[in-house]
């Protein structure tokens, strides 16, 4: 596979504007730990696998178990993530397959559970940046394998 086109030096433009979502989520109080779950899930759904490459390296970086993110695609399966987790991990599944079935009345209730209105949005904010960024990558086709994380501090 080759990359079809360098969208990051060909529109700075965009790549900037993408950039401020990200640092964006930085801002919020949602769980650093959480944010790259989430992005994982939504790359794994959308077969992105320059953000897998990437979002996996970043977790672990971060402090994230290597079983938390093997079994990421059976989440619902395993005992290794808390409540508030498997609803922001629901949550990113409708988002990302939205025109299936919408977000649910009850799956928002569950949510807000867990989140406040302003940590729902923000959900919903990371959530369409990584499926945004799957986008660029998959019709780029951006090949995996070269990222290397920032150091945590």
């Amino acid at each position: 596979m080759e990359q079809r086109i360098n969208f990051i030096g060909t529109n700075k433009e965009v790549y900037h504007l993408m950039n401020q979502f990200e640092k964006y989520m930085k801002t919020t109080e949602i769980d650093h730990k959480l944010i790259e779950l989430m992005k994982i899930r939504a790359s794994q759904i959308n077969g992105c696998a320059f953000c897998l490459d990437m979002h996996t390296k970043d977790a672990r970086a971060n402090g994230e178990t290597e079983q938390r993110i093997y079994c990421l695609t059976a989440w619902r399966e395993t005992p290794f993530y808390q409540e508030s987790e498997r609803v922001a991990l629901e949550l990113t599944e409708a988002v990302t397959t939205i025109s299936a079935n919408g977000v649910p009345d009850d799956l928002y209730e569950r949510v807000r559970l867990h989140f406040d209105e302003k940590q729902f949005i923000d959900l919903i904010t990371i959530i369409n940046t990584i499926n945004s960024w799957n986008r660029l990558a998959i019709s780029s086709q951006s090949i995996p394998g070269t990222y290397e994380p920032a150091q945590v501090k």
